[in-house]
């Protein structure tokens, strides 16, 4: 088995709420996962010290592998040119030098995409050709029976609820592309709510051998920005993967407990297949 701790939008800056980011800390060690995959926007306006914040947070997070992304948040907006010159400068010194990493573990290859683009469209992403090639030979390098896994900021689905959101663009034929190489799952955030989509809503010509990729979008983990069912909540998702099924908890931090709490359950079949909803 295979656990995903998948926390997103910290928000490092003045919307982040430190009681909130303590209680993530508090119950991390107990969840036991095996890799936490951080989705991006980890800062408010990409600044050093918020960075070197986050930095210091996610050093307190246990001491497991950590897959993590840029979000549009991490790329300066008002500072224009280092935007246009050196957008990720911040981000490489003090997160990741790597904007794109494939991690090959035991049970899963996971695949870390920079979808963020500050040069053409600085809150909506993009996902570029080079990157699917990316995707594609790591895959192809990887073990046939490992779960296949990528992580972005940007959705490929929007939220199901009466927010109009935007997702990347190009949705559909990137969604095809992953479904030819594999891919079992897709990671994300952005949007400040957590869902659970299925790319079959995506795709207009199903097949009957294709059960579709799971697209598990998470909430802001710890700060005040959340959205729609989710304002002023904050939430985490921690993802089981087994060799015949996948759960999904969604984790809600409670202010009369102060802590974070499982508040839904979804467990699907590796094939696509809902069994269970809590």
């Amino acid at each position: 088995m295979l656990t995903l701790l998948h926390i997103s939008d910290l928000h490092f800056g003045p919307p982040y709420l430190p009681q909130v980011g303590e209680a993530l800390l508090r119950i991390a060690p107990s969840l036991a996962a095996d890799v936490t995959v951080i989705s991006g926007d980890l800062t408010q306006r990409a600044k050093r010290e918020q960075f070197a914040s986050a930095k210091a947070f996610l050093q307190r997070l246990p001491d497991i592998p950590q897959v993590v992304v840029p979000g549009n948040h991490d790329v300066p907006l008002y500072r224009i040119h280092e935007r246009l010159v050196d957008p990720h400068g911040l981000y490489r010194e003090l997160i990741s030098p790597e904007l794109n990493r494939v991690w090959q573990l035991d049970a899963a290859i996971i695949v870390a995409l920079d979808s963020t683009a500050p040069r053409r469209a600085i809150v909506n992403g993009r996902i570029q050709k080079g990157q699917l090639d990316f995707c594609r030979e790591a895959f192809a390098q990887g073990k046939a029976a490992s779960s296949r896994i990528v992580v972005v900021h940007h959705p490929f689905a929007a939220a199901p609820d009466y927010e109009h959101d935007r997702t990347l663009p190009n949705s559909t034929s990137t969604i095809e592309q992953f479904t030819e190489m594999g891919v079992d799952l897709i990671l994300g955030g952005h949007l400040h709510r957590g869902y659970v989509a299925n790319s079959l809503d995506l795709d207009p010509k199903p097949t009957r051998d294709h059960h579709g990729i799971l697209l598990v979008q998470c909430g802001t983990t710890t700060s005040g920005r959340g959205r729609a069912r989710e304002r002023k909540r904050n939430s985490f998702n921690l993802i089981a993967i087994n060799s015949d099924s996948l759960t999904v908890t969604r984790y809600m931090y409670l202010d009369a407990s102060d802590s974070f709490e499982p508040i839904a359950r979804h467990t699907f079949s590796r094939g696509g297949q809902v069994l269970k909803l809590n």
